[in-house]
């Protein structure tokens, strides 16, 4: 019964964080008011001056939750939406423990990857069909868990019985059924299954589902709807409701949703699968011509803008994170490494690169910009022009001087701002009288700006802006069909138009004003995007199963075929899911524009808000814990019960955290009955230990630039009581003492590739001091450091660690450490310890293949070590004592995941000993079972 608590502890551990949102604690400042409209059904939770969206979030879950035909169920359960206005990131989630959902509400400006829809009604119609999974899928086994362990309990059993490609294929079925696009209408969805089956790479199912280090694999969004539509198209629209209730009740125990879909489709899995392909490879047989890519590792080559005779763009791969390279004929060179950012565009004129790099806010993690770089292509010199502001997609001036950038505003509200290149100074604001949403604005002579536009229906069109009054002059018909990556030469625009099933390119020429279909004879890749133009060639850059990558040919190769504007508003196909225009279609389109009751959000609601009781192992420590956290993330509480098989203890411990001060705030107390020692004859000595603790740590974000910076520094008081017990009770009665426990992390790292274990380049540092106050005296001091450095070839890494441990001499109080002692001893906490290690990190091999949709191995990677730690002490005589512990060995690491979900790696370890181990068992060669844990944010 022990091993199978711990491995499904251990299951429990993996699936639980599997399919959740990373959820930022204490993200918002104190000074941010909260306002709410609450109804029967949700709660939408707002800062002030957010209610006209909130509203459109309340009108829209009210018409959608309540359709003549349900497709997944009909069980409600009420649910807080959390709408965030301060990001730059483009998100949102639904969540189990708390059950809740976030809004992030800055749109995206690549409308090819997302849509162009009104960016809180995309996110409304697709997380809240999260919502509605999660409510109906609390039946059966699932139930049961979730009565015994609460919101979690159900997130288990969730996430073991139905699969992450039908939570997130069948919320974009819904988005695309219930408005006129959707990712299901756009042909940028399908460019990955498309690429891999155009260029012949036939990957096994364990691998589409878990992905690769080495190569492309489309992730479970579009794989999802793929095999959703499909159970729709072909078995109705009650299929999947009917599949996922019988998989979530676990009316078959081992792999219930593959047993579901044989039941109602009459197909086994893999059949089911395999017709599901099958069923979309159909729709673009006539696109598939013949295969021209060769299998290479994945690289991206994209925004290719011409600067004279050369081309400038940006290049990434798996192993090289991006940098602007300058080329010419066949001959790259690198200009810098690009500051980390959402996307990798960017303009160039006259050698002057301009883009938009992220940063977040140094204390709230809620709050992060978009701030303007200016980087010069001869000499790699790069200038910040602008602080804390949230700019997008800017376009640089043909005489370098004026900048023109997309401004999102935490209203809401999109414009164009016109700032100074030199200093990004704001010259001027371009009127928006038709509220539309703007997207890669490019200059074009002195006063024009042209732009891919949105309005407020979500419907695009290319248009001319006048710079001074904001006149606005569209260019192509308003359509559903996406438009982006305009680009200006001479008298004609060019720019992406989402037609028919792909994305293609097109042109208008303001001398006859007409609208012209680019046609080139290639088969290579799909798509074509972020297009540029001189003279004699066109740039622009198509998806291929090895990634992006950029087609040069001449106009002279080129037929410019003219085109009806009539044409281009006729929309995208359906990819041949009919279904689609059936039940529920385009409830979108008829919301009714209720009114609410706006009323504030009290921050002290439902503080102490316990969802879930999570088991713990820790041989000899049996831990059930009840965790709670309040909707605005500020208050995270635990009410645990402990029992220590090998004391026969039992503890009650409390602790809790805020985190919408600056800083942190802490407190907690545990209370521990019948904790035992021994006395000098080895008797059993009991005593009940009371322990409560309050403390406070400033975490803080420095990252800007290339590089992500953390600082986290806090200390906290500890007060220990014991009352002895029995025949002690008069002779030791009472013993206590306090004592402070002070730290300080830090962490530095340039940016990580994807097949990089470690940054080329890191440092990590952290102090600790513990001192005693009362009764007793004592201290102990820590310091760990590592460098991170790189190895001998692009992917290896070198980890130079040192580490220095000094304490009092007076013995009264034995505090713990984390000191990284010589790997194979067992250690003690001596009087003063030294220790240096050196590893070398390279990888062996990518295996990607698995076992029985169980156990997916990505990679294996290797590690050469040596340590030497020195120690100090002194025997009870006085005298001195020191040893040397030095080892050399090897690890081996398996990145693996489990359930084609859960990461996790494994590790085996062998030690040689070269001294003599004086506190563990005899021998020199040692082996060990580890779980490695990467220390890095990013």
């Amino acid at each position: 019964m022990f091993y199978f608590c711990k491995s499904w502890l251990l299951i429990w551990m993996l699936l639980i964080g599997s399919n959740c949102f990373s959820q930022i604690f204490g993200g918002n400042p104190p000074s941010l008011k909260w306002k709410q409209i609450n109804t029967s059904d949700i709660r939408v939770i707002f800062p002030a001056g957010l209610d006209s969206t909130a509203a459109r979030i309340t009108n829209l879950i009210g018409w959608i939750k309540n359709p003549t035909e349900t497709t997944i169920g009909t069980k409600s359960k009420k649910i807080n939406i959390l709408l965030q206005n301060n990001t730059t990131i483009s998100n949102a989630f639904v969540a189990l423990g708390p059950f809740k959902s976030e809004f992030y509400l800055m749109p995206t400006q690549n409308s090819f990857e997302l849509g162009s829809l009104p960016w809180p009604d995309q996110l409304t119609i697709h997380e809240y069909r999260h919502v509605e999974q999660f409510n109906n899928f609390n039946v059966g086994l699932s139930h049961v868990l979730y009565l015994i362990f609460g919101e979690e309990g159900q997130a288990l059993a969730n996430n073991a019985a139905i699969p992450n490609w039908f939570f997130e294929g069948d919320a974009v079925y819904n988005e695309t059924n219930v408005s006129k696009q959707g990712r299901g209408a756009l042909p940028w969805f399908y460019n990955g299954y498309r690429s891999l089956w155009k260029d012949g790479r036939k990957y096994s199912w364990m691998k589409l589902r878990n992905g690769s280090y080495k190569d492309f694999v489309p992730d479970h969004y579009p794989l999802g709807f793929m095999l959703v539509a499909y159970g729709r198209e072909k078995y109705g629209n009650d299929f999947w409701k009917n599949v996922t209730h019988d998989a979530a009740a676990y009316k078959d125990l081992f792999y219930p949703m593959q047993k579901a879909i044989k039941k109602y489709s009459g197909s086994d899995y893999v059949t089911f699968k395999n017709n599901a392909f099958d069923f979309f490879k159909k729709e673009f047989e006539k696109t598939n011509e013949k295969t021209v890519v060769k299998a290479g590792h994945y690289l991206n080559e994209e925004f290719p803008a011409f600067s004279g005779r050369k081309i400038i763009y940006v290049k990434s791969s798996y192993k090289q994170i991006a940098e602007f390279i300058i080329k010419e004929g066949n001959v790259e060179k690198k200009i810098r490494v690009r500051d980390y950012s959402l996307d990798n565009h960017f303009n160039v004129r006259n050698g002057i690169i301009v883009y938009a790099s992220y940063r977040p806010n140094a204390r709230w993690g809620y709050s992060d910009y978009s701030e303007i770089q200016i980087l010069d292509a001869a000499n790699g010199k790069q200038q910040t022009i602008t602080n804390k502001t949230k700019y997008f997609s800017p376009d640089i001036s043909e005489d370098g001087k004026r900048i023109v950038a997309v401004d999102e505003s935490v209203d809401g509200k999109c414009a164009l701002h016109i700032l100074d290149a030199e200093n990004g100074k704001l010259l001027s604001q371009i009127p928006n009288p038709d509220q539309l949403f703007y997207t890669y604005p490019k200059f074009y002579g002195a006063n024009k700006i042209i732009s891919a536009v949105r309005d407020t229906s979500g419907k695009m069109s290319l248009a001319e802006v006048d710079a001074q009054t904001g006149k606005i002059n569209y260019l192509t018909p308003s359509s559903y069909n996406v438009i982006g990556f305009p680009f200006a030469y001479h008298d004609t625009i060019y720019f992406t138009n989402s037609y028919q099933k792909n994305d293609e390119l097109f042109c208008y020429t303001y001398q006859d004003k007409k609208l012209w279909k680019i046609q080139y004879e290639d088969t290579y890749g799909l798509g074509k995007y972020q297009s540029t133009v001189n003279d004699s060639s066109i740039v622009w850059a198509t998806f291929t199963s090895s990634g992006y990558r950029l087609v040069q040919v001449p106009k002279k190769g080129i037929t410019f075929k003219e085109l009806n504007p009539v044409l281009m508003d006729k929309n995208t196909s359906s990819f041949g899911v009919t279904s689609l225009n059936n039940v529920n279609s385009n409830l979108l389109y008829s919301v009714p524009d209720s009114s609410f009751t706006v009323s504030k959000y009290s921050k002290t609601y439902k503080l102490f808000n316990f969802h879930s009781i999570e088991p713990n192992i820790d041989d000899p420590d049996y831990t059930l814990t009840l965790l709670g956290e309040n909707i605005l993330n500020t208050l995270q509480s635990q009410l645990s019960f402990t029992y220590n098989r090998a004391e026969q203890s039992k503890k009650i411990g409390f602790a809790t955290t805020y985190g919408a001060l600056f800083p942190y705030l802490s407190a907690g107390i545990n209370y521990t009955i019948d904790r035992r020692t021994t006395n000098a004859s080895l008797k059993p000595v009991y005593f009940n230990e009371l322990e409560p603790y309050a403390g406070i740590n400033v975490p803080l974000n420095f990252s800007k630039g290339r590089s992500f910076t953390y600082l986290n520094f806090g200390t906290q008081y500890i007060y220990n009581e014991s009352a002895f017990k029995g025949v002690y009770k008069d002779s030791i009665g009472k013993i206590s003492y306090s004592y402070t426990s002070n730290f300080l992390s830090f962490t530095h790292q340039i940016q990580k590739a994807r097949q990089e274990i470690f940054p080329k380049f890191a440092q990590t540092l952290s102090l600790a001091y513990k001192s005693a106050l009362t009764h007793y005296s004592g201290n102990q001091f820590l310091v760990n450091g590592n460098i991170y450095l790189p190895g001998f070839l692009k992917t290896n890494s070198i980890v130079l660690n040192a580490a220095l441990l000094t304490k009092d001499t007076s013995r009264q109080i034995n505090f713990s450490s984390s000191f990284p002692f010589s790997r194979g001893y067992a250690s003690s906490n001596f009087y003063r310890m030294y220790k240096w290690g050196i590893n070398y990190h390279f990888p062996l091999a990518y295996p990607d293949a698995g076992f029985g949709n169980i156990l997916y191995l990505l990679r294996v990677r290797a590690n050469f070590f040596y340590d030497a730690t020195y120690v100090n002490d002194f025997y009870r005589n006085g005298n001195s004592f020191s040893s040397d512990f030095q080892s050399a060995g090897a690890e081996i690491n398996l990145d693996t995941k489990w359930w084609n979900q859960a990461n996790a790696s494994i590790g085996f370890r062998y030690s040689y000993l070269f001294n003599k181990d004086l506190f563990g068992n005899a021998g020199r060669s040692r082996w060990e079972i580890i779980l490695p844990v990467n220390i890095f944010n990013q």
